[in-house]
Formats: C-alpha cells, structure tokens, sequence
C-alpha cells in the first residue's frame, strides 16, 4: 500500500492581497497542499473577510498584526484543527502578529503545525535588538512545546544559517540576518534536537535553495539570493520527509514558495 504523503508549503506573500493579485490562488489549486503556511499577510481582519480568509477551498486561520498593513501570519489547512493558538508571547511580539499555531490532535498522535515571521534587523539597531528579544523568547517557548508534541515550524525566519544559503556571504557577515549571533541562535536550536528538513534532503545545495531576493537591481534574474524560509521540524516529523521543492519561478512576491511532502497524513 502506498504511503499518502502530506503537502505543507511555506511562503511569505509580502502582501496577501498583493500575492491575490499575481494568481496565489490559481497556483495554490494547481499544487494542492494540505496546508500552507504563510507570512506578511500585510491585512486585518476585516481586509479578508469573504475572500482570502480561504483559498482553494482551504479555510484559513490566523494572527494578525495591530498595526495595518503590517506582518500578520497564518495557515490555510484542508484538515480542520483541534486547537488554534494566536499569538506565543502575551506582549511585544503578539502585537505584532507573528506566530500561530495549529494542533491536530488523535489518539496516535499529537502533532503541532506552526506559521510564524521572524523580525528582520535591516532597517537599523532598533529592530535589530527587537530581532535578538525575539529569538530569546521564542526559544524556550519551542523548547517547552517540543517537550510535550511533534511540530513543524514554517516560515520566514529572516536568518541564512551557513555560507551556502546565500550568494555573497564574504560581503554580508556584518548584515542582518546574517550576522554571527542569528547564526549562532540557529546552530544552537538545531543542536538543541530540530531538523532543519530542507537541509536533511538537500545538505549541499546552494543556489537552487534560495528563497528570497532583494528587489534591487536584478537580484533575482541573477539568483543573488538567501534561504530566508525554513520547515524546522522535531526528528520524528523530519525523518518522514520525502520530497521538497523550492517554487522560483513563481513571482507571488520577493519569497519562493517552499512545499515539503511528508509521509503522514492527518
């Protein structure tokens, strides 16, 4: 018998309407996930309602920001959830719509499905410590969860890890998100008993692995880019990963789409 095999894409719209636009549902009925995560919604509540709070028949769920126009997360799920959670850390980060949470719960199996956006430091130091407050929140957050149940983490971390997730790493070691301490943070919560999924079936690639590109210049024509987006997953779920595909050629916005097939199913 056939192992059935579950979809789950990770994208960051930089805009739900905005992706809209450019044909986000069209693809997301053509390549049928089971659940996409997605990041930068850019959108409240009442910006989606009756429209793209479901795609492709996918109710989605979500943790929107209280500034508008700005980050907000979510997940578009075919199964429906036990239990949503907006929101990990009842202050700064909350407001700012960067986590949430979807658990499938049965007798078998307790297993979490995450969305969250990272902060990105670019703009200057005020951002770049909210970036570090950030991560040492959401660290022993993770570690408490991963003590009780499987999860995936999908998202937009705003961190390139190694040398070969980005194009010119000599020039940028000095730049946000990919600065030694976010480099650092990310080999520590992977010694820490994570899997980065991408890297478990690709462990060499570089150029074809990017994610994201600068809309200066011709960054993307040229593949000058960064692996930004990541399925951080607990061992059990990691090792039941079979196939990825990084979505390129798909211009939704400045990220790839990035779809992993598990072997489970819900």
């Amino acid at each position: 018998m056939t192992q059935s095999l579950f979809k789950l894409t990770s994208l960051n719209l930089n805009g739900v309407r905005s992706a809209s636009r450019k044909g986000l549902e069209e693809w997301v009925a053509k390549t049928a996930p089971d659940c996409m995560c997605v990041q930068e919604l850019k959108a409240q509540a009442g910006d989606i309602a009756g429209g793209l709070d479901a795609i492709a028949g996918m109710p989605g769920y979500f943790h929107f920001a209280e500034k508008k126009g700005y980050s907000g997360v979510g997940v578009y799920t075919r199964h429906e959830p036990s239990e949503v959670i907006a929101g990990f850390d009842h202050g700064e980060f909350d407001t700012e719509g960067r986590y949430v949470e979807l658990r499938f719960d049965t007798p078998k199996r307790k297993l979490s499905l995450i969305s969250s956006y990272f902060p990105s430091g670019s703009s200057g130091e005020l951002r770049q410590s909210a970036k570090f407050r950030f991560l040492d929140a959401i660290t022993p957050y993770l570690a408490e969860l991963g003590g009780s149940r499987d999860y995936i983490l999908c998202g937009d971390l705003n961190i390139a890890h190694q040398n070969i997730d980005l194009k010119n790493w000599r020039s940028n070691q000095k730049n946000s998100g990919f600065t030694p301490e976010e480099r650092a943070w990310m080999t520590g919560f992977l010694d820490g008993g994570m899997v980065d999924v991408y890297r478990r079936l690709h462990p060499e690639a570089t150029d074809e692995a990017y994610t994201w590109w600068s809309n200066r210049g011709q960054a993307w024509a040229n593949n000058v880019g960064w692996r930004l987006d990541y399925h951080l997953a607990t061992p059990a779920l990691a090792a039941l990963a079979q196939q990825c595909a990084v979505y390129k050629t798909e211009r939704f916005s400045d990220h790839a789409p990035l779809t992993i097939d598990y072997a489970f199913s819900l």
